[in-house]
Formats: C-alpha cells, sequence, structure tokens
C-alpha cells in the first residue's frame, strides 16, 4: 500500500504547511494526522485520520466517541484512544463556550444559533429550561433531562421549579432531536400543552417551546421549530 505522506512533496505535507500557513490551511484529515502523529504498518497516517473521520461521518462526529469507539480501529491504542477524547472533550467545552454571559433570547432564530454550538456530537435527546430576566436575557440555562436518542421526558415541575429557583420572569423550553429534523411529535405536542397549563397556573411566562436540529436535514430549511411562531403557545 501507497505511504500518501511520503509521496507528497516535502512542501506540501500537512506539518510544513502548518508551520508556513497556519492550521486554518490544512484539511479536516490533515489536522486529525497532526493529532495522531503516526500511522500504523500498512496504513499511513493520514489514510488513518481519513478511515477515522469517514467512520465518524464528520470531524464534529468524533467529539461524542469514547475509547471504544477509537479503538475499534486497528492501530489506535489504549494511550492514542485516551488522547483523542481528551482533545474531544476541550474542543466541545470550548464550543460550548458562550462569551456573552447574557445573551438576548427574544427570537427563535437567537435561541437555534445559541444552541449550536451544544449540540456538536450530541446523540440523545436533552431538554432544557432557559431562564430569561424581564429584558429576555438569559440568566441559566438548567438541563432537565436527557433521554435516548427516540424519546425524551420532561417534567413541568422540574422546569419551574428551576425557574423559580433562578427567579425567572420567564421560560423558553427547549429540546433535540438527534436526527436533525426539527418537525415537532405528538408526544412534543403534549408535552407544550402541559407547559402551557403549568405555566399559567404559576404566573411564570412561558415564552416558547423550540425543537432544535439542523437546517440541513429540515424540510423547510430552517433547522428548528417554534411553537410560538406557530402559534401553539
Amino acid at each position: 500500500m501507497s505511504n500518501r505522506l511520503r509521496s507528497m512533496a516535502v512542501g506540501e505535507r500537512p506539518q510544513e504547511r502548518l508551520e508556513r500557513h497556519g492550521a486554518s490551511a490544512l484539511s479536516d484529515t490533515e489536522l486529525l494526522a497532526m493529532l495522531l502523529r503516526s500511522g500504523t504498518r500498512g496504513q499511513d497516517v493520514l489514510t488513518l485520520a481519513g478511515r477515522l473521520i469517514a467512520e465518524a461521518g464528520s470531524l464534529g462526529g468524533l467529539l461524542s466517541w469514547s475509547e471504544q469507539d477509537f479503538r475499534r480501529l486497528k492501530g489506535i491504542g489504549h494511550v492514542k484512544a485516551l488522547q483523542l477524547v481528551t482533545v474531544m472533550e476541550v474542543a466541545a467545552r470550548v464550543a460550548n463556550r458562550n462569551h456573552d454571559r447574557e445573551p438576548l433570547l427574544n427570537r427563535a432564530d437567537l435561541v437555534h444559533a445559541y444552541f449550536q454550538p451544544l449540540l456538536i456530537g450530541l446523540d440523545v435527546e436533552k431538554f432544557w429550561a432557559l431562564c430569561l430576566n424581564r429584558k429576555n436575557r438569559l440568566i441559566k440555562r438548567v438541563e432537565i433531562t436527557s433521554g435516548t436518542a427516540t424519546a425524551s421526558l420532561a417534567h413541568p415541575r422540574e422546569v419551574f421549579r428551576a425557574a423559580i429557583r433562578e427567579s425567572a420572569c420567564s421560560v423558553i423550553c427547549v429540546h433535540n432531536h438527534p436526527s436533525g429534523d426539527p418537525a415537532p411529535s405528538a408526544q412534543d405536542n403534549h408535552v407544550t400543552r402541559v407547559l402551557r397549563e403549568a405555566a399559567r397556573t404559576i404566573d411564570i411566562t412561558l415564552i416558547d417551546h423550540i425543537i432544535v436540529g439542523r437546517a440541513a436535514a429540515d424540510p423547510l430549511g430552517r433547522g428548528y421549530f417554534s411553537y410560538r411562531e406557530a402559534g401553539l403557545v
């Protein structure tokens, strides 16, 4: 089997291009190859990196991989797998960090944009309550439940307990569809009705319930569904 790295001109190899042009000049495969540093017998590092990305579906897909996932590929042992898991966790935490401590979340598109970094590599369904102040700025994001890829349970008492604890004036409920298609299910509709009635009872405004996904998987091309925009909240 040919060695792709050795067949490259010296000046075109990933390390040399990184030194000359910076990390942004490298492809996803080349960046991952720099982390791996070496390949295995019969498999150069670029080929190994390409196989990892192909198995995960994308570079972002590797963020949710465990040590066991990495070790499925020949040539990745215990130590290398742990190093890769560590790097992916660092990347996920950096992506999830929101530099605006009190983002304005008064529209569904802003909520969708806010959640995009949080969805990277996430393959289970989660439900969050966004506790807002009087100006619709975020006080705190509270994870209510974390389910499987096919089901999630939202308990109104937990949602509004969090809102009361944070002295929130209003709440936006958000959950993700791991498939990427944000179209609401019958269960989603039921949960929204229950949340709406509970909000009226305790006099905390339920501004919206938003389902977040990916624009590429949304037939409407938006990547989210807003119950408020649909007139259902």
